[in-house]
């Protein structure tokens, strides 16, 4: 595949507890193992983020939502094949991920990817991976590898080269919280 060589130097860094810079099926992100208290640190640091403000966690498949949501309402997987855009949902009862990636109420926000690049490389890691955009907090998100500040690029422990070219303007997830089968729409 054309992304193996940055798939492996991603591992090689997030195995490190370092930061990665990569595409996802979204906008850029900064990614680290969301497993690990000080990657997760070092993320808030660069961004300049409040730690009570929460980041995303991408997984490949379905079934690793239960490895990381205690009691998982498993209607949730029904919903989500009725979307048509990526969707981040916010459940309760987190477990399994670094305490600082955790929200104050126990919720995490979680992405299952269908995008490639990501699918393989969360698989290959076997663990779940932080993705919040790459920008410094406050400023604008990215909608495309072009409009990364130089100091991102330059605070990450390795850029992802697949897909640098590819000017496609990206959006952000939807998010939605998701409460036994409630939805509260957070970001649309």
């Amino acid at each position: 595949m054309e992304f193996n060589h940055d798939v492996e130097k991603c591992l090689e860094v997030l195995n490190q507890g370092g930061l990665i810079l990569y595409p996802t099926d979204t906008v850029w992100g900064i990614g680290c193992d969301a497993t690990n208290y000080e990657a997760v640190k070092k993320i808030y640091e660069l961004k300049q983020r409040a730690a009570a403000k929460s980041m995303i966690v991408l997984l490949a498949d379905e079934r690793d939502i239960i490895q990381h949501v205690a009691g998982t309402d498993l209607s949730v997987f029904d919903y989500l094949d009725t979307v048509q855009k990526p969707t981040t949902i916010i459940y309760q009862g987190a477990i399994g991920l670094a305490d600082n990636l955790v929200n104050e109420d126990g919720s995490i926000a979680i992405r299952i990817v269908k995008e490639d690049f990501c699918r393989h490389l969360i698989k290959r890691f076997r663990k779940p991976i932080v993705s919040t955009s790459a920008n410094i907090s406050g400023e604008p998100t990215p909608r495309n590898y072009a409009e990364i500040t130089e100091t991102i690029r330059q605070s990450v422990d390795y850029v992802v080269e697949y897909r640098q070219d590819d000017e496609t303007i990206a959006a952000p997830s939807a998010v939605v919280r998701w409460d036994n089968g409630t939805i509260t729409v957070i970001r649309p």
